[in-house]
């Protein structure tokens, strides 16, 4: 199977009312933002789009309205992180009758499976529907890990397309290409990892803080992509205090901030994803602030 996908593609906010309500209005407001910016595809309902927070009649919710409001403009891929794989084979073919173009799978949630319950476990989803598959690898987080071994057995799943590297290891992309050739398109998945990603071979990014920060995002990579590094790292050296947010466990609570401080959307979370209070709050949002003062411009690229 053969797809394009390479380049910037946010890990989107779901927009909730202050009720906590998914407001699928803001989210569409958001995303129809993102695209207009020029981001090169979408991912609704990763982490950053607290998927495991919501139902599934809300997770299909967004995903129509994740269709519609792209309209072809740009690949909308659906998050799958669910507790069961029959759950997850269930959502991959809701979200290809919707109309997504492709699903970005994580293991299964919770359980901590092995490496033969993991490939298991993505052979079901890519056999449960006919759409493109990004694989996302985060053992940082989820606690799974699969090794570039693992990929290379997985090779003979036609749907299995890309990869999300987001070990926190650099490394991984070479061993990547080393365990497994061109097979796989490579993401990288870690915003401050950006420049080392595109370096070692990654086409794309998932990327988090572009919810806030769309021009600087794509600037940054279109200066990576044409190897233009001396002026990527000036850049890459203002961001890196923001990108630095989308490595802890607040990943979602600090990028719903900065996006609310950018004029972007809201920084309401569904609990237990509480706001921020106190020196953290003080101290994230000027951090923020800092990066708003001192950011340098769109410059074309």
């Amino acid at each position: 199977m053969t797809v394009e996908w390479q380049g910037v593609f946010p890990a989107v906010t779901t927009q909730f009312t202050t009720a906590e309500a998914v407001d699928v209005e803001a989210t569409r407001a958001h995303i129809d933002m993102l695209i207009r910016a020029g981001v090169h595809g979408l991912v609704m309902l990763g982490t950053v789009g607290e998927n495991c927070s919501l139902s599934a009649d809300e997770k299909r919710t967004i995903m129509q309205a994740a269709v519609e409001t792209a309209t072809g403009r740009v690949p909308v891929l659906a998050g799958v992180a669910e507790t069961t794989t029959a759950q997850a084979c269930r959502f991959a073919a809701d979200v290809e009758a919707i109309g997504a173009q492709g699903l970005m799978v994580l293991p299964a949630m919770v359980y901590k499976s092995d490496a033969r319950e993991t490939m298991a476990h993505y052979r079901a989803v890519a056999q449960a529907s006919a759409l493109p598959i990004m694989c996302y690898n985060n053992p940082v987080t989820y606690g799974i890990d699969i090794t570039p071994d693992m990929f290379a057995e997985l090779g003979d799943e036609p749907t299995l397309v890309a990869i999300k590297e987001s070990s926190d290891d650099p490394r991984r992309l070479t061993d990547l290409v080393n365990a497994c050739g061109e097979r796989y398109i490579l993401f990288g998945g870690v915003d401050d990892l950006v420049m080392e990603s595109v370096m070692l071979g990654a086409q794309g990014t998932v990327a988090g803080l572009v919810n806030a920060f769309p021009e600087e995002t794509l600037q940054l990579w279109a200066m990576a992509v044409q190897g233009r590094y001396a002026e990527a790292l000036d850049l890459y050296r203002w961001f890196m205090p923001v990108l630095h947010l989308d490595c802890h466990p607040k990943l979602v609570q600090y990028i719903k901030l900065a996006q609310a401080m950018c004029g972007y959307g809201s920084e309401i979370c569904r609990a237990p994803r509480l706001a921020l209070e106190g020196e953290e709050r003080a101290r994230i949002m000027a951090l923020i602030q800092q990066a708003i003062d001192t950011r340098p411009g769109a410059k074309a690229a």
